[in-house]
């Protein structure tokens, strides 16, 4: 916290409690922020802390996304879902994940399907 000074743990408990401060730890498996773009950044085992701050809470993330840090949501019609159920024999529910998992992607659905 301060350059060159070494401070017991619980000294700094103390010190954060005198300031109205408090901090735990919360074990999480997986953040996910969701933007107003229609995005979401997705944190795969994070360090989450919880300050509470003169009554605020405050919360710290700290790790990497995996894979690309943002995806997009994507919208699939039912026009695509038939298509990919016709052309694979799967159930309307397999077509649309697939579509959703390909990026909306037709031919890649189809053929992500057809090797399972």
């Amino acid at each position: 916290m301060f350059p060159g000074m070494n401070l017991n743990p619980k000294k700094m408990q103390k010190m954060m409690q005198q300031l109205g401060m408090s901090m735990d730890e919360i074990d999480a498996s997986e953040v996910i922020i969701k933007k107003t773009d229609g995005t979401e950044i997705r944190i795969s085992n994070p360090e989450v802390s919880k300050m509470i701050v003169q009554g605020k809470e405050m919360y710290q993330i700290a790790g990497g996304s995996e894979g690309s840090a943002e995806s997009e949501s994507v919208e699939v019609s039912e026009a695509d879902v038939e298509m990919v159920t016709t052309q694979t024999g799967a159930t309307p529910d397999a077509a649309k994940t697939a579509l959703e998992s390909s990026g909306g992607d037709l031919a890649k659905a189809i053929l992500d399907l057809q090797e399972e």
